[in-house]
């Protein structure tokens, strides 16, 4: 594994302390590694604080404006440049069990012997409290209705995706070089599950590793869009922040990805805003 050059993006924003978990998590995997992490205007001192306690990370600046898609972007197209072995798409606040990463690299490998050598190896992750299962691969939902990824629980096998979430996911450079990088049509939400489409698209695969690679605690619904406490004026104006579903964004997604009839989709979580139905799930819910 010391031959192998793998590329750790990471962005994140005024959560140092979380940021700094991961981090320590991070240099605990017996596996040499580069982190490009993007600090998108951090106030809190995380850029500091990074500095002083992981000098080797190649820190990079945002502008306040990234968020999740474009903090990762921005590290991605960094990495790109250097043509690295493996590219490590991690969340913040995922913090990694030991041997996560060679995990990983074992199920590419058992898939390249298999004759997939371009896949997208997804980890999934789970509450550390609950132990139950919160972010990673997903399938699309065999409801003739609805347009929804849904989580797909780990077993103890390996299992094949129609994408993923972005928390943990290892992509081998055979499939950056196809697919490039993150789509600039997104801004938070929705670039991880067009990423993972468009690389099925191309001939690749995405698959969910056996098990868990760590744990990462689930976004909550409280005063989100999906919230039916709140009202219906502030539910659709949430529904159309970065974090949800702005419509230059969700426009190009579901055009994408949803066939001749993309115009009955697009209008659902609009539609789910306004009146609070909770069997009307159009996608999944993005990390952060």
């Amino acid at each position: 594994m010391n031959s192998v050059k793998l590329a750790v993006l990471i962005t994140c924003y005024n959560r140092r302390d979380t940021t700094l978990s991961c981090l320590q998590a991070l240099y605990q995997q017996n596996v040499i590694f580069d982190v490009y992490l993007v600090d998108d205007g951090s106030s809190d001192g995380t850029s500091d604080a990074v500095k002083k306690n992981y000098p080797a990370v190649k820190l990079l600046k945002g502008n306040g404006n990234l968020f999740w898609v474009g903090g990762m972007r921005l590290a991605f197209a960094e990495a790109l440049k250097e043509n690295y072995h493996y590219y490590l798409w991690l969340n913040d606040d995922t913090i990694l069990y030991p041997n996560a990463l060679s995990q990983l690299f074992a199920t590419h490998h058992l898939l390249t012997e298999k004759g997939f050598s371009d896949s997208i190896i997804v980890g999934s992750t789970q509450d550390l409290v609950t132990g139950k299962a919160t972010y990673g691969g997903a399938v699309r939902s065999k409801k003739w209705y609805s347009n929804k990824y849904e989580f797909l629980q780990p077993t103890d096998e390996i299992q094949e995706c129609d994408t993923m979430y972005g928390n943990c996911v290892l992509i081998p450079s055979s499939v950056a070089q196809k697919v490039g990088n993150l789509d600039s049509a997104f801004i938070h939400s929705l670039g991880d599950m067009d990423y993972g489409l468009r690389a099925r698209k191309l001939g690749c695969s995405v698959w969910m590793a056996a098990g868990f690679v760590g744990t990462c605690r689930k976004n909550s619904v409280q005063g989100s869009w999906v919230d039916t406490n709140l009202p219906v004026y502030e539910r659709l104006r949430k529904a159309l922040q970065p974090k949800a579903f702005p419509i230059k964004a969700w426009t190009v997604f579901i055009r994408r990805h949803s066939g001749p009839f993309w115009f009955f989709y697009w209008v659902l979580p609009y539609l789910r805003a306004v009146f609070g139905y909770r069997d009307m799930s159009t996608s999944p819910t993005f990390c952060e």
